[in-house]
């Protein structure tokens, strides 16, 4: 490969395997490890890894509390309470049905800012996305399906968790992501926070049921060190080097992933209704990201 895409392509594709893969990694865990202990190691491993990672570069923390305020609220609706929910969620949810719904999270976002950013009006192709994305949620939990085996709350638990990721992503983005430090400062910020949020409710509930399996401990171990913190400098190096744009698309790839690992290694299948409504999903992400336009095609051949 050659060109300025040879730089950025490798991790790009790394990242979408990692976060893809989580979902397995999510199963796996639960098979020795509360909700709680998962979000709580996931947050320590991720933040030990990022915190070497950081002192290599010799960088520092943000020194200033309002600073810390704001990277806590992130830390708690990005990392903590998300994690704790997809690990909740997955009790009653396959793998691969998870990663479809993680899918979801850029619907919610543009929801959260229609709704609590007056000032921002929808664009035709921005509600259609809206409308196919409902649709799609609808047919991810069987509606239409006589007979179905799909759980409603674990897959309400997960569009909360989804719903989380709304609200956190507008938040960070006017309150974090200009902050005067690197991104990897924040992220191990970030990440650090989060295990402390996530410490007592592991202790309290305990982080293990079971004694630790080889998948259990594969499990934590990816989703810590992989998931939450060599993925957050791959993505970050990604923004730097290809832009926020391309950047993003890997939300277009994790559920191809999630499904397929869970096919191989979980002998996880989707109905063909959770499949229809795992693609409307990925259209209702392009049109509410304005990857796709649609509408504007229709009127500039009308016109």
């Amino acid at each position: 490969m050659r060109g300025p895409e040879s730089r950025w392509v490798p991790g790009f594709i790394a990242l979408g395997i990692v976060w893809g893969s989580s979902f397995l990694f999510i199963e796996w865990a639960l098979e020795s490890f509360t909700p709680a202990g998962i979000v709580f190691w996931r947050g320590l491993l991720g933040a030990v890894s990022l915190g070497i990672f950081l002192a290599v570069r010799r960088e520092r923390l943000p020194g200033k509390g309002r600073h810390w305020f704001h990277i806590s609220v992130v830390a708690l609706l990005l990392n903590a309470l998300p994690g704790l929910l997809f690990a909740v969620g997955q009790q009653w949810v396959s793998s691969s049905l998870a990663g479809v719904i993680n899918a979801t999270t850029p619907l919610m976002t543009v929801m959260v800012i229609f709704t609590f950013f007056r000032n921002q009006s929808p664009t035709g192709n921005q509600i259609l996305g809206i409308l196919l994305g409902i649709l799609g949620i609808l047919f991810v939990m069987e509606i239409f399906s006589a007979g179905s085996e799909t759980s409603a709350v674990g897959v309400v638990v997960l569009l909360a968790a989804t719903l989380c990721y709304g609200v956190a992503i507008p938040y960070a983005r006017k309150y974090v992501v200009n902050l005067p430090y690197s991104p990897y400062a924040l992220a191990t910020a970030q990440v650090g926070v989060s295990a402390l949020l996530t410490l007592i409710p592991a202790l309290v509930v305990g982080s293990t049921y079971a004694p630790a399996s080889v998948h259990s401990f594969v499990g934590i171990v990816g989703l810590g060190i992989f998931g939450t913190g060599l993925a957050y400098v791959w993505n970050y190096r990604n923004i730097q080097l290809a832009g926020s744009v391309i950047a993003s698309s890997v939300t277009y790839i994790t559920p191809v992933v999630a499904v397929i690992l869970g096919a191989l290694l979980l002998q996880e299948l989707l109905s063909v209704a959770q499949i229809i409504g795992g693609l409307l999903v990925i259209v209702s992400a392009l049109l509410v990201q304005e990857r796709w336009k649609p509408l504007r095609s229709v009127r500039s051949i009308t016109s």
